[in-house]
């Protein structure tokens, strides 16, 4: 009621004589309720002084009045007066938070319910809260619960399972509503945070990877990247690489880091081995394990050397040898691959000597014109093998080959002609000349 509104006539109520309320002194005796009432002493009627707030003086009880005093003299009288406060719908239901967060695991299994704080009407009977009502969503239905004390007390329960991955927050709306004509609503947002649980597996961006290097790559050089992703959150989402299943020599020669960094830790020698073949593990924090394959392809590169070797020869050859005389077989080789391991090879220099192309890596040694052991009596053979990579590498082989001798030299005298002058009287057997015939061949002094 606004202030100075009629509640009623005191004066009349009471009996007294109207004329007499000024003479008899009648006055409202009160610290309290006079502050909301006051009497107009000439007629004896009780206004109200203040508004009343019927929620503010006895918050929810049922009842609710004011007491005050009423005193006439002459004669003296005292007249006890309660003024019932009645309720009106005027406080909507008010949640204590305008918003409820709540964290629920995506693993929760329907039918768990949870108690949402209750919202608060200060008015009483039909004007006071009556109902509640969820937003539409998918996952929650509202349930009520009656407590002790017969009041109601929100429930949601959880119909259909979480996935955090594809929803991680929910928003949904609970409303309040009281009795009152008209109705009169509060809310409050639920904000469902949903937690994690470690229901994914870490995925590889790719099944396989494949990568070719160099066999000269230097060590401590990054192959390759391996990459998973997963959908969980948090420590079930955090990921950490390791070789799984992988040949002692594959973990000899590479190494693995905890972010999926592939490095070469030794040196690489494609004549050793051409792949390698490598699973990797991806790990998530929860222990959920993937796997992945990386094919790696060592490409040649010319770091090796050709090879000679003689594989047969005849040491020493005579002398009297026919031209295309075959005095040695030799093998060429190269340990690279492709271009890098295609050799070519020749004989370096001046010699009575050539290579033939037998078969394969191997060389023929022949002789090319007859030999004189009187005029060389050896030779060494200087063999070059250069391969075809680039730059291209070479490599020189010296073969000594010794001329063994035929008697192909008749002995010579020094002089055509001697003459001697001998004396007379010599003794029987005395020396009285020297002549010398000398033979080239071996062996050939006469």
């Amino acid at each position: 009621m606004q202030k100075g509104s009629l509640i009623g006539n005191l004066g009349k109520d009471l009996g007294l004589n109207i004329k007499d309320i000024s003479v008899r002194k009648f006055r409202v005796v009160s610290q309290f309720s006079e502050k909301y009432f006051n009497v107009n002493l000439l007629n004896g009627i009780l206004n109200v002084a203040d508004r009343i707030d019927r929620e503010t003086l006895c918050g929810t009880a049922e009842e609710c009045f004011l007491t005050f005093d009423v005193v006439v003299e002459n004669p003296l009288n005292i007249y006890h007066v309660r003024v019932d406060i009645k309720d009106i719908n005027d406080n909507p239901p008010r949640f204590v938070h305008e918003t409820i967060e709540l964290k629920i695991s995506e693993h929760t299994l329907p039918g768990v319910r949870f108690l949402i704080e209750s919202a608060e009407d200060l008015d009483v009977g039909i004007n006071s809260l009556q109902s509640y009502k969820l937003s539409t969503n998918k996952h929650f239905v509202l349930a009520e619960e009656v407590g002790t004390d017969s009041s109601t007390k929100p429930e949601i329960i959880l119909q259909v399972p979480l996935d955090r991955e594809v929803e991680s927050i929910h928003e949904i709306v609970l409303m309040a509503f009281d009795g009152g004509n008209p109705v009169q609503t509060g809310t409050t947002l639920i904000i469902i945070t949903v937690t994690d649980s470690n229901d994914n597996f870490p995925q590889f961006v790719q099944d396989v990877y494949k990568v070719s290097i160099n066999e000269n790559i230097p060590l401590n050089s990054t192959i390759l990247h391996v990459s998973a992703s997963d959908r969980d959150e948090g420590i079930n989402s955090e990921i950490t690489y390791s070789f799984s299943a992988t040949s002692r020599q594959a973990i000899k020669t590479f190494s693995i880091n905890s972010n999926g960094e592939i490095k070469v830790k030794e040196n690489l020698d494609y004549e050793k081995t051409k792949h390698y073949e490598i699973s990797v593990e991806a790990k998530d924090g929860g222990g959920l394990v993937s796997q992945a394959k990386v094919l790696i392809e060592i490409l040649d590169e010319n770091d090796n050397v050709p090879e000679i070797s003689v594989t047969s020869m005849t040491n020493p050859v005579s002398e009297d040898s026919a031209p295309g005389t075959v005095v040695a077989l030799i093998k060429v080789q190269d340990l690279d691959s492709g271009e890098n391991g295609e050799v070519d090879c020749k004989a370096v220099g001046v010699v009575p000597f050539k290579l033939l192309l037998s078969s394969g890596n191997f060389y023929k040694i022949v002789t090319t014109t007859t030999l004189d052991r009187e005029k060389d009596s050896y030779y060494n053979i200087t063999i070059e093998a250069t391969d075809h990579g680039s730059p291209p590498l070479s490599l020189r082989k010296s073969i000594r080959l010794d001329i063994s001798d035929v008697n192909d030299n008749p002995p010579l005298f020094e002089k055509s002609t001697y003459i001697a002058y001998v004396p007379e009287n010599n003794q029987p057997g005395a020396s009285i000349y020297s002549i010398q015939a000398l033979d080239k061949d071996t062996g050939g002094k006469c």
